[in-house]
């Protein structure tokens, strides 16, 4: 299956960057480009996309408001089909991670970014796992989210409420960023056992992908922010 890729940035030669190294993937086809948001709006409601790679600082409509239009309803819900955002960034400023995620974006890269693991992550995104944790967004996660509770000892909180005790557990992992087979590790489960886990937990906590919980769970008090050193 071919992957549909949006390049939204506004420097035109760092897009012809991205789309040399994409285009000589057999998987990945870009479909569309774009120089700022609001560009990438109008372009999207024209054009089928499957991922979108975008900027942070643009004229007129900066990515992380895109992102929000794009991935996001006016209640804040995820909206059902929208593309994935994968933000791209020269700034490594935890700030810029966190608003990002929060506005529905599934991954955030520097623009030095290797290009294995930018065609990594696209797939990633693409396989509906949004398993993206490089050292940006792991760290960010280390930043806001230095102290969890500990699987079953995790505070009674309403937005936990629609889960059974394991998948309060396997919940509470995710938020710390760890991967599936981590998971499965720390709590003797097989690794498909887990990703069932996973599946019911973003449904019936109306989650996008796993970064939407990292995010649910700093905001419902799970998580505690702190400075990592």
């Amino acid at each position: 299956m071919t992957i549909r890729v949006m390049l939204v940035d506004d420097q035109e030669l760092l897009r012809t960057g991205f789309r040399m190294i994409l285009q000589s993937q057999g998987d990945i086809e870009i479909a569309a480009e774009a120089g700022d948001g609001q560009q990438a709006l109008d372009v999207l409601a024209r054009t089928p996309v499957d991922v979108i790679l975008m900027d942070v600082r643009m004229p007129r409509l900066d990515g992380v408001q895109a992102t929000r239009r794009i991935c996001l309803d006016e209640a804040g819900s995820p909206v059902p089909g929208a593309p994935h955002v994968l933000i791209l960034t020269t700034f490594d400023l935890d700030e810029y991670a966190f608003a990002a995620l929060k506005a529905g974006a599934s991954g955030f890269l520097l623009k030095d970014v290797p290009p294995t693991e930018l065609v990594a992550a696209i797939r990633a995104v693409h396989g509906g796992d949004a398993v993206v944790a490089p050292t940006t967004t792991r760290r960010m996660i280390d930043r806001f989210a230095e102290v969890l509770p500990l699987p079953g000892s995790a505070p009674g909180s309403p937005v936990l409420a629609p889960l059974t005790e394991r998948e309060r557990e396997v919940f509470l992992l995710v938020a710390q960023g760890l991967s599936n087979g981590e998971i499965a590790f720390k709590l003797t489960l097989s690794e498909a056992t887990v990703k069932t886990h996973v599946g019911r937990i973003l449904a019936k906590l109306n989650l996008r992908d796993r970064v939407q919980a990292v995010v649910l769970a700093y905001e419902a008090g799970l998580i505690r922010a702190g400075a990592t050193d």
